[in-house]
């Protein structure tokens, strides 16, 4: 389900879909700790994405694109499991999405970024089978 939600969400934004994509799976002191390296903030949190290219570079040029890595706090995942009750692999396959669309140059700092991103992980969920 993974690899069929990178697949729609690297279409929708019309990218190659031919492309590698690190995931990793840590608790939540691993998370807390490569957020800290990374992002200066010592806490713990759902999903980090480390892109490796530029959403305006070229990717044509490249035999092989290395998109960037995802890492996901497992422990974190079954936390907003039980929150907002839903299953583990429905909020994993949120979490994923959310990622990937950062390795595809989103963010949420404003409001309306944030919807934008909502909007886009509900239309990739709903095409896996996995609305709300």
């Amino acid at each position: 389900l993974m690899n069929k939600g990178a697949k729609i969400c690297l279409k929708a934004e019309n990218l190659p879909t031919d492309v590698q994509i690190g995931v990793t799976f840590v608790d939540n002191e691993g998370i807390r700790q490569i957020n800290n390296e990374y992002r200066n903030k010592d806490t713990a949190t759902d999903v980090l994405s480390f892109p490796m290219y530029e959403p305006d570079e070229e990717l044509d040029d490249f035999d092989l694109v290395l998109l960037g890595d995802i890492v996901i706090s497992l422990e974190r995942t079954e936390e907003q499991r039980v929150e907002y009750n839903h299953s583990f692999e429905r909020e994993l396959l949120y979490l994923f999405c959310h990622g990937m669309l950062h390795l595809c140059g989103y963010d949420h700092l404003e409001d309306e970024e944030k919807q934008l991103m909502r909007q886009k992980e509900e239309a990739i969920l709903t095409q896996i089978g996995q609305s709300r």
